[in-house]
């Protein structure tokens, strides 16, 4: 098929986070202002020096069988629970290319984007400690597909029987919202008319928490775990740690209407760009944050005036989330006043390559029920953050009940990544 350039809309929705086993008790929470967060009350975590992260509500454990869970690395799990959840709310029953009357999908014409900004990293040094502790004959020989940083999306493609293409973009933090830009592009150029686009992250682990914790990326606010995920705060001192995955299905507008389906929003575009200036800080200006918004709206139709709402990426950090609002200022001027900007990671933790994933379903459920989830724990806001964009603190904040309105996922991530995901009312 030739290029084109069609509208992609969001017509399923999926998740498994810190706040709920699926997209909808994950919504409530975040509504709620409930923080995920907790201590890490596993044996190996005593001597670590962060003791807390955002694990997942409910174990996969309670929703995949046993005997399909030995071959999948936590990370998969997470992924083919938020895509089964995703495909079923888009209306989609059974494996494609299997009849089952109005929602059938050519498999030919379906697509898979889950990104993971590690991959299968407990597979890997669990199955190691196997080797160096029980011997070669013990080392499970599902290791090589579930330690794949693809195994997440091999897995959503073969359940749902994606034969347009099954990719896995690896950009840390901004994987997730790069895969479903990703998704967007090949449904926009013809490549597809549904693609199951998402991200996932699993790297509660010894090693992980170690590594940054040593970096002092993360906080150590282990006597006050609800309260340590605490983004544009005076007192913020680092992320902390989540797992999970967020997916969402995206489709074509005609191949959407063509079959009745709900739409939850239009997914109007991305925009990308690199800092090209350190492996870990951030630009300290937003420069190639800048650059990402203005590429969104260079290549998109997307006009500012209707932009009432970003989900930030906004980890808690000193420099990143300074550097966000900096960047929203130079591109939108006086109209980022407008902006209602939540930083749902005070919730949920940092997902990493799982982040994009889950904030584009907050964000597309902010638009579809015309609310904005708030950013607990900001006890003394950043006087730099005040100055620069209108925070949602404490309680969910309404959005406007009339007319289109358009709403902004940024994810970044180490290596100067820049994401930006642009959703729209219908």
């Amino acid at each position: 098929m030739s290029s084109t350039n069609r509208t992609v809309v969001v017509t399923g929705i999926g998740a498994t986070t810190p706040l709920g086993g699926d997209a909808t008790s994950t919504w409530e929470g975040l509504i709620a202002g409930r923080s995920g967060v907790g201590p890490l009350e596993q044996d190996w975590a005593a001597d670590q020096a962060v003791r807390i992260a955002a694990q997942i509500a409910v174990e996969p454990s309670e929703i995949i069988p046993r005997p399909q869970a030995r071959r999948l690395d936590r990370s998969a799990q997470f992924a083919l629970i938020a895509a089964k959840e995703a495909w079923a709310d888009a209306g989609f029953n059974g494996k494609a290319g299997e009849p089952d009357g109005e929602s059938a999908v050519d498999p030919d014409r379906l697509g898979a984007v889950i990104a993971s900004g590690i991959g299968g990293v407990t597979t890997l040094l669990d199955q190691y400690d196997v080797l160096k502790e029980k011997g070669v004959r013990r080392v499970s020989p599902h290791t090589v597909p579930m330690l794949m940083p693809n195994g997440p999306s091999a897995n959503v493609g073969l359940t749902v029987g994606a034969r347009a293409g099954v990719h896995t973009p690896v950009s840390a933090c901004a994987s997730g919202a790069e895969a479903i830009g990703y998704a967007i592009e090949m449904i926009r150029t013809g490549r597809a008319d549904v693609v199951v686009a998402g991200g996932t992250e699993a790297a509660v682990h010894p090693l992980p928490i170690a590594a940054f914790g040593n970096m002092m990326a993360m906080s150590k606010n282990n006597e006050d775990p609800q309260g340590a995920s605490r983004p544009f705060d005076t007192g913020r001192d680092g992320f902390v740690l989540g797992e999970g995955a967020g997916v969402v299905v995206l489709e074509s507008a005609e191949h959407a209407a063509a079959r009745g389906a709900r739409v939850y929003a239009e997914a109007v575009g991305q925009g990308i760009s690199a800092d090209a200036h350190d492996i870990v800080q951030p630009e300290p200006e937003g420069r190639g944050i800048s650059h990402a918004l203005q590429n969104l709206l260079d290549r998109t139709d997307l006009d500012p005036a209707e932009i009432v709402h970003v989900n930030a990426h906004a980890t808690s950090t000193p420099a990143g989330d300074i550097a966000e609002l900096k960047a929203l200022r130079k591109v939108f001027g006086d109209h980022a006043d407008h902006f209602a900007v939540s930083g749902t990671k005070s919730m949920t933790g940092h997902l990493l390559g799982g982040a994009g994933g889950v904030e584009s379903v907050a964000t597309v459920l902010a638009l579809y029920h015309r609310v904005a989830p708030p950013t607990i724990n900001v006890e003394n806001l950043d006087p730099e953050a005040e100055a620069n964009a209108d925070i949602v603190r404490g309680e969910a904040r309404k959005l406007p009940v009339d007319g289109r309105i358009a709403a902004l996922n940024d994810s970044f991530g180490f290596g100067g990544h820049n994401v930006v995901l642009a959703f729209r009312s219908v």
